[in-house]
């Protein structure tokens, strides 16, 4: 599996709080499948980032645009992969 990284930026606020809840199952549901890394809001307000794991950027973008947040105009999505350091992890 590889890691991508999905930026969320706010389209619509209002959008945004009406498919919030969807967003959160969406994601939750992936967890259970192992398709998430971790996942989070920007405490700026301008959007989150969910890191997810894929086989390949084509899932990784498929998995993307099926979030409510982002199949209902809420938000956009930029996706980059993602190669996670992990030599930080052991320190």
């Amino acid at each position: 599996m590889n890691y991508y990284a999905v930026r969320l930026p706010i389209l619509d606020e209002e959008k945004s709080r009406v498919y919030r809840e969807d967003h959160l199952k969406y994601l939750e549901g992936l967890v259970g499948q192992g398709n998430i890394f971790t996942y989070g809001r920007f405490t700026d307000g301008t959007g989150g980032l969910v890191i997810y794991k894929a086989k390949d950027l084509e899932e990784a973008a498929a998995l993307a645009k099926q979030d409510p947040y982002v199949s209902s105009g809420a938000r956009d999505f930029v996706i980059n992969e993602w190669a996670m350091n992990t030599e930080v992890l052991s320190r």
